[in-house]
Order: structure tokens, then sequence, then C-alpha cells
């Protein structure tokens, strides 16, 4: 929906199915009674989430018409979409291949090239889209820094293929943008990464080619890309790695680099006991969220304010009585409305402090609650689909207001 401070929506991630057919049907089941209970009277944004297999189906010319014409039914509008997962995402063992195909493959080009096709059919004019992705692969799947370095160049290029791609073919009334999204053991996993690898690797390589490519100074070749290549704000990744928001924010804002999109989600926290029977509760209370399906990297704070990284849940729960260790988060998506769970906090004031930095000077436009845990969420905590988004969006509605 449109606020004051942005599109506000949910990413679609959230319902399972991987087909077009899938995709469409769950939109039809829910979408209409959110919008009713949250934006009865007004149009109301989705944040369209597409496998490749359903991106594939929706660029057949009928199926967009269908679509086109339930949007238009439905008083809504297509404004973001979520990039990131290519294949299966839920009933499956996702963990690190959330990133396959990665982008050092023309896979991941071509799928994303193709949602931006499908983007620029469905976005308003005089409204700025775009496409979140992967923060290029995941870092240990390369042995030595020869082969992550090698994949970082490759990935670089191909993302710069697409940024290209979204130069020749946005116009002044539909800007595309691509959202680089940062995460725990990505190849970019902070802030700081993100705006190094911006300012090193895409200007240098991205200067060269694009003031030859379309004959222009260097000085529009760097607003052409960042214009076209943006971040994506996630929360809960940020969170993770205990990042001072208004720091990052106010950097990229300083280096004139744009935030495409916040992802609004929420992590897991808990700060740690001396007392040994606290540590083990601790323990098992995390242990409650260790599920199959999903990667929960944990980003521990040891008592020199050094980050211990483990790769997921398991590997911390078998370190929990490092005594050097003051503080666990984990990359658990938890909703976002809750503070607490039992034993466990949540991230949620790092969500009201990256708001309130947007209330202040409105860094982007586009806003995207993105909890898609629900089906693996331990069973007490678990409520009806419907009444879960809403309770969602109803909580950001008033931290905006």
């Amino acid at each position: 929906m449109r606020t004051s401070f942005g599109h506000l929506t949910y990413c679609t991630n959230i319902h399972a199915g991987e087909s077009w057919k899938d995709h469409f049907e769950a939109l039809k089941k829910n979408f209409p009674p959110i919008k009713e209970k949250i934006s009865p009277s007004n149009t109301m944004g989705i944040g369209l989430r597409l496998s490749n297999e359903a991106s594939i189906e929706l660029s057949d010319e009928k199926n967009l018409c269908a679509f086109k014409d339930w949007l238009a039914k439905e008083d809504a509008y297509v404004f973001t979409m979520n990039g990131f997962p290519y294949g299966g995402f839920h009933h499956t063992r996702v963990k690190d291949n959330v990133h396959t195909p990665d982008w050092t493959t023309k896979e991941r080009v071509e799928y994303t090239l193709r949602l931006f096709d499908i983007l620029k059919e469905l976005l308003p004019e005089g409204m700025d889209g775009g496409v979140s992705t992967s923060p290029m692969s995941y870092r240990y799947w390369f042995s030595t820094a020869e082969k992550l370095s090698n994949a970082r160049e490759a990935a670089t290029n191909n993302i710069l293929d697409v940024v290209e791609y979204l130069i020749e073919h946005s116009s002044p009334e539909k800007i595309l943008h691509l959202d680089v999204e940062p995460e725990p053991d990505g190849v970019l996993e902070t802030g700081d990464e993100f705006i190094e690898w911006f300012e090193k690797d895409v200007l240098n390589a991205g200067i060269k080619r694009f003031t030859k490519k379309f004959n222009v100074d260097e000085r529009k070749a760097i607003e052409l890309l960042k214009q076209h290549l943006c971040l994506c704000y996630d929360v809960c990744h940020f969170a993770i790695g205990y990042e001072d928001h208004e720091k990052v924010i106010d950097e990229l804002e300083q280096k004139g680099i744009r935030v495409g999109k916040i992802q609004i989600s929420a992590a897991l926290k808990k700060e740690m006991s001396n007392d040994e029977t606290q540590r083990k509760n601790i323990k098992e209370a995390f242990a409650k969220f260790n599920e199959p399906v999903y990667l929960h990297q944990v980003v521990a704070k040891k008592d020199d304010d050094e980050l211990l990284r483990y790769p997921d849940l398991p590997e911390a729960l078998q370190d929990y009585n490092n005594n050097e260790v003051i503080e666990w988060r984990a990359h658990f998506h938890v909703p976002i409305s809750a503070d607490s769970f039992g034993l466990l906090q949540s991230t949620q004031n790092d969500i009201v402090k990256v708001l309130k930095k947007q209330k202040q000077k409105r860094f982007t436009n586009h806003l995207e609650i993105e909890t898609y845990t629900w089906e693996v969420l331990p069973q007490e905590l678990k409520l009806p689909l419907q009444e879960s988004i809403i309770r969602e969006l109803d909580w950001v509605k008033k931290v905006l207001s």
C-alpha cells in the first residue's frame, strides 16, 4: 500500500509452490482478504516472488494478461520482486542452495532479466521497480582466496550485464534497479563489504564499460550505475552482524549509493549467561528453531567485541559453553510483530531504528516484510497464515505512524 514513507507490502515467498499456477492460486486465495483488512479503500502493492519455473510460465503472454486483469480487478500492483531463491523454497532442503545458481552463471543472469521483463510489464508508470538478489554467491563454496576472487570478478561482470540491460530498458516513467542483498556467509555479508565492493569492483569495471557503451563521461556513467544498482537492506541480516544501522545508512547516503528496498525482517537473539544451567536453557531454546530447510547462521559476540560466525545452528549449539561469548544472534526470520519468543528475544528494535531513519529521510521507496518461515516455526508460535501477515503489516503501519 502507499504510505507517506514508501510502498509497503509483504513478500509472497511466504507462499509455497514453484509453478506459476501454484503462485497464482496462493495469491488469489490470500491476497484479497489481506487487502480487505489492511487497505480496503486504496490500492495495495504486491512483493512478488517467482521461481525460475514460474517466471518462464508467466512470461507467456496469455498468463501475463490474465495476471494483469486480476491485478486490476483486485486494485493491486507489483512494484518489487524477490529474485534471490531461483528454485524450490518450501518443502525441500534449501540451506546454501538458495544461492544456486549463483551470479557466476548465465542461468542467474537469464532468470533475473526475465524477472525484469515481467516487472516492466506490471509496474505502474511513475514508479521505480526493483528485483532483490543474492550477494553474488555463498563464500564457503570457494576453497581458496584466489577462487573466491575469481568468482567475485565473474559475478560482478554478470551483474553489470544486467545493469546494462536496465539502462537500455528503463524509462523516466519506469526506472528499474537490481537490489543486491548481503546476508550471512554470502560473498557480501555486511554493509561495509557492500560499499567496498560497489566502490572498488563495480565502479572500476562499470565506468570503463559504460563510458564506452553509452558514449558518456565518467560522471554520467557513475550516475547510471547508482541509479540501477542498489542495496537491498535486509534488517534481519544486518542485525545479525550487530551493524550500526544509522552509520550504514548515513554512509550510503554520503557516497550516493541507493537503497532499493528495505526488507523488514527480524532475527533471534539472546545474551548469554555465565550460569551453566541458564546457558544450557538458552541452548535448548535456540535448539527449538533448528530445522532442516533453511540455513540459520549464528553470529556470536565475544567479550572483546570480536564476532564469531557459525555456518548453521548445529555448529553453534555444539559450542554453547564457550565462555568468551556474551551474545548469540541467529538467522531465523521470526515474526516481526513479537519482541520475544519465550526465553529468546527478537531484533525487532533494529526494525524500529531503521524505520525511524526512513521516516526522517525516506532513503528508499520500497518497504517489504519478509517473514517466510511460518511453516518451520515451532508449533506453539504458528498462527493462521493470513492472520499472521495482517498482524505483521499492522505492526509496521503503527511503527510508521
